[in-house]
């Protein structure tokens, strides 16, 4: 699963990386983000005639629901699910999304420890997680979702899920909708380029959030699995 993770460029910077109009509100950088903190998101907008960079909830909450509560049960979808789910199909076939990000955070526990690892490009770039969005409610609240598949590689020796990440060359294919077959069709191909960094154990309250949350302990990890 994805469960937490860090964003962190600035609304400009990610409107000129995604080629969207920026309609956010303006949010800050987070590295630390939690079920339903607003996140930024880019999808497609009639109104605007294409790409918008905008703001979302992290839990989707279908039209049907009675209130948001639920949508901290829906931070993530399956991929091998999410075409038949009764929550998320409807988004996946006309409300596909893509979801920006620096890495995210999984922990592993040995013996009464927990160790958490963060996971980001080694090179600094910048992540797209294949998303879905919805809209619930009489104002419109805007709701997310990540999409997740089985790890691959070293990955999996953290967690046996991943984020769907996609590259920049299947954005627009992921973002068009229909089946999503050929934007999936190697939904995660991005792990060899992969860190997995062991980091602080602050990032487990989520009242934390500061760039020193990504970076390694001061004391080498006890257990460590790389």
């Amino acid at each position: 699963m994805c469960g937490r993770y860090a964003t962190t460029r600035s609304d400009a910077d990610l409107s000129a990386l995604f080629d969207a109009a920026n309609v956010t509100a303006g949010l800050g950088p987070s590295w630390n983000v939690a079920p339903t903190d607003p996140v930024p998101v880019v999808r497609m907008s009639r109104r605007h005639g294409g790409r918008v960079l905008d703001t979302a909830r992290w839990g989707l909450v279908p039209p049907w629901a009675a209130d948001l509560r639920g949508g901290v049960r829906m931070i993530n979808a399956r991929v091998e699910t999410v075409a038949t789910s009764p929550a998320f199909a409807p988004s996946f076939a006309r409300r596909r999304c893509l979801v920006p990000a620096d890495g995210w955070y999984e922990w592993v526990r040995t013996g009464n420890q927990r160790q958490a690892y963060y996971m980001t490009p080694a090179d600094g770039s910048a992540l797209a997680f294949a998303g879905l969005w919805s809209a619930w409610g009489p104002d419109s609240v805007l709701t997310c979702t990540v999409l997740t598949t089985a790890a691959l590689g070293s990955l999996a020796r953290v967690h046996n899920r991943m984020p769907v990440v996609l590259r920049p060359e299947r954005w627009a294919a992921w973002l068009a909708g229909g089946d999503g077959a050929e934007a999936l069709a190697s939904p995660s191909d991005t792990s060899t380029d992969i860190e997995v960094r062991a980091v602080r154990p602050d990032v487990g309250n989520v009242r934390n959030n500061g760039p020193e949350l990504v970076t390694p302990p001061s004391e080498p990890a006890e257990a460590t699995l790389f």
